[in-house]
């Protein structure tokens, strides 16, 4: 059960717990200045999304070293808020003032992708250097065969369980697929009075249930982007989540109220499991010392496809760069598996590259949130990104959300709450 990109993806990504609210002192972006720098050195422009001010130190010692080993190379970090990137490449790469290289999510760097905004990478990297990277996390930066962006940081959520709550059920393990959730969801109520997890279907927060979908083995989209839902396995994730609801099996908030609520839930010892990014333990450490105490963490729940979720960030270049060759070797710099690796222990994240997830940093130690990272990293052998690339994502999530929510009030009845949501789209 994972939390999207904007909430579980990158917040948990980076200890920053599900809000996006780091604050930033970063610069706003200016022109590309011709590639050149005022030395006379070639320049490479590299934007990020809100690392700063918790990771400055780092990245300008790593781009030290860079400017060091390529003489002749000048990279500018500008920093961008994350509610501010979206436009502001927009504009860049309208006005041809982008940057060299853009940190950006693979759903919206796909948007682009489909514009031919970045330089198809392909032809330009070697074997070796694509081969490091984890080949279903290289996929989130293709669309139509054609390479666009290098992965960089990941993060796949985990089931953080409270073990009294699954022992006065008389649970022995938290459950593993969406099928063992529903058996063990009724148990939990039946023997304690309380839920056993809270997912949202509010439209703009969560596509956990969304994800749920491929995960079951539904397809959401067609080759030509029209909806694939409406189908007997579509059918069946629609009525699994409407009969959980109806038997009361999930908290009626759940219909309006997003994800921090279900932090909140599990924190005061109300729901037995909770679906996030390892290092979130962290956090219940501080806020709710006891729940801590009897917290562990097991594997992400999936379907009958063993499908797992992972947020990924990646690294794009402009097609108009005038810097192609400086600005993909920094790339490549920046995703090699010795930065990465040291840029997962620093934001405690995960590295999309093999060979970094082999270090003993995510195999070893005794402690919860040794034991959960871990976990967290085997999962990147069968994780990738689940939902579509796709520019309309968030509007098919509020279309299957509003009509889940009919059926889960009886306003609609499942059959017609997915066709009506399959029309929907296909006629928005």
């Amino acid at each position: 059960m994972t939390r999207i990109w904007k909430k579980l993806g990158i917040c948990a990504l980076l200890g920053l717990v599900l809000s996006w609210v780091v604050s930033s002192c970063s610069p706003s972006p200016q022109a590309n200045s011709g590639g050149q720098a005022a030395s006379g050195q070639a320049e490479v422009e590299f934007w990020t999304m809100q690392l700063q001010p918790q990771f400055t130190d780092y990245f300008n010692t790593l781009i030290g070293q860079f400017e060091q080993a390529n003489a002749g190379v000048k990279v500018r970090w500008v920093d961008v808020p994350w509610a501010d990137m979206q436009s502001k490449i927009l504009t860049a790469t309208s006005a041809g003032t982008a940057p060299d290289v853009v940190n950006l999510n693979p759903d919206f760097a796909a948007q682009l992708a489909g514009r031919n905004a970045w330089l198809t990478l392909d032809d330009r990297i070697p074997s070796p250097d694509r081969q490091q990277y984890l080949p279903k996390i290289w996929q989130a930066g293709t669309l139509d065969g054609k390479s666009f962006g290098l992965p960089w940081y990941l993060t796949t959520s985990v089931t953080i369980y409270n073990q009294d709550l699954l022992q006065q059920a008389g649970v022995a393990q938290p459950p593993k697929t969406y099928s063992e959730l529903a058996t063990v969801a009724k148990q939990i109520k039946d023997k304690t009075g309380k839920y056993a997890f809270f997912t949202t279907f509010v439209p703009e927060d969560s596509a956990e249930v969304l994800q749920s979908f491929v995960q079951m083995g539904a397809t959401l989209l067609d080759a030509q982007g029209k909806a694939a839902f409406n189908t007997p396995a579509g059918k069946a994730v629609f009525q699994y989540w409407t009969d959980l609801y109806k038997q009361d099996l999930l908290p009626k908030e759940t219909l309006t109220q997003g994800h921090r609520r279900a932090i909140e839930l599990y924190q005061a010892g109300e729901t037995a499991m909770l679906s996030t990014g390892p290092q979130f333990l962290k956090t219940i450490a501080t806020n709710a010392p006891a729940i801590a105490q009897v917290s562990a963490a097991a594997p992400q729940i999936t379907g009958t496809t063993g499908k797992k979720n992972v947020a990924v960030m990646n690294l794009v270049i402009p097609r108009n760069t005038d810097q192609p060759d400086a600005a993909l070797k920094f790339a490549l710099f920046v995703t090699n598996n010795t930065n990465q690796l040291a840029f997962a222990k620093a934001a405690n994240v995960l590295p999309s590259t093999g060979d970094a997830l082999k270090d003993g940093y995510f195999t070893s130690g005794d402690a919860a949130l040794d034991k959960a990272r871990a976990i967290s990293a085997q999962q990147m052998a069968d994780a990738e990104v689940l939902l579509p690339a796709n520019k309309d994502i968030k509007e098919l999530q509020k279309i299957v959300y509003d009509n889940l929510q009919a059926a889960m009030l009886d306003e609609k009845t499942v059959d017609q709450a997915i066709a009506d949501a399959a029309q929907e789209w296909d006629e928005r």
